[in-house]
């Protein structure tokens, strides 16, 4: 693997390039780069906002990119920000650096400093590496509360367990049919991440009086829970085999109950017990119907 460049060796090259680039008005560092004591490591990419004077020349064209040096992969795509149309443009150079650029007109930043609103981009912190127009300092500081979840709602708390045991039937009559494929979407995508995921992180939450910031996808997530919750958790994962995947199934509803239960009892919702033991049953039918 080659040698990545430190941090200040690629900003310091960002923010030389950006000084003469006439349309760049300012570099603004942000996401954990910009946080102090997140936890970095070779991978972290960095998180750079370009506030331009015209966005077209870098949304239009990626040339730009080669300042820094021969792109290996990337990607990118428009994101809406208070009205306004930015750009995002992803790249891993050679040297393996990724580097993740938003492309924001100045009109935005302008927005922003005038309603001290501040944005989920720059919410969680934020170093501005480049100024030229003094515009970028006036920037609401930020509150470190924008990728918080807030507490469920019992409507919201009902939602997802009800969507839970739903989505489980899915999984039990595309097992039953050796549809992995289908089966292993409704398990995966859908139960585990969509549905198990934030249920653990309000699990979470209740430990850090809501105060925790959760990672993208579960990252972070087996720092932040209890050892026997994420051993609970690894048994949810499945090869291919169609017995393994009706285990990881039983693991991940008994995880689901566990957890649900916990966070229903600390908000004070009743965990609908009802439709838990009737749906168990009816996965427990269609096992002994496959075997």
């Amino acid at each position: 693997m080659p040698e990545m460049p430190d941090e200040a060796g690629v900003l310091g090259r960002v923010v030389r390039w950006a000084e003469s680039h006439p349309l760049i008005r300012a570099v603004i560092l942000e996401s954990s780069r910009a946080v102090e004591q997140a936890p970095l490591d070779r991978f972290s990419d960095y998180d750079i906002l370009l506030v331009v004077s015209d966005a077209r020349p870098f949304a239009e064209d990626n040339d730009w990119q080669r300042f820094f040096g021969e792109p290996l992969v990337r990607f990118g795509d428009p994101v809406e920000v208070m009205g306004i149309e930015t750009y995002m443009r992803m790249v891993v150079y050679r040297d393996h650096t990724k580097i993740d650029f938003a492309i924001w007109p100045v009109e935005l930043l302008q927005r922003v400093v005038d309603q001290q609103a501040p944005t989920d981009m720059l919410d969680w912190g934020y170093r501005v590496l480049l100024d030229k127009d003094g515009l970028a300092t006036h920037l609401p500081a930020p509150t470190r509360t924008a990728h918080i979840p807030p507490k469920p709602t019992e409507q919201q708390y009902l939602a997802l367990v009800e969507e839970f045991w739903w989505e489980s039937t899915y999984v039990a009559k595309n097992l039953w049919r050796d549809d992995l494929v289908f089966a292993r979407y409704n398990l995966d995508v859908v139960m585990r991440n969509e549905l198990l995921l934030p249920l653990l992180e309000w699990r979470i939450e209740l430990d850090r009086d809501w105060s925790w910031k959760p990672g993208v996808v579960g990252r972070g997530l087996k720092r932040a829970l209890p050892p026997d919750l994420w051993a609970a958790f690894e048994r949810t994962y499945a090869g291919p085999g169609i017995a393994e995947n009706w285990e990881a199934l039983f693991a991940m509803t008994a995880l689901f109950r566990r957890v649900a239960i916990e966070v229903g009892q600390a908000l004070g919702y009743t965990y609908p017990q009802d439709l838990d033991d009737g749906v168990t049953a009816y996965l427990e039918e269609a096992r002994r119907l496959r075997l």
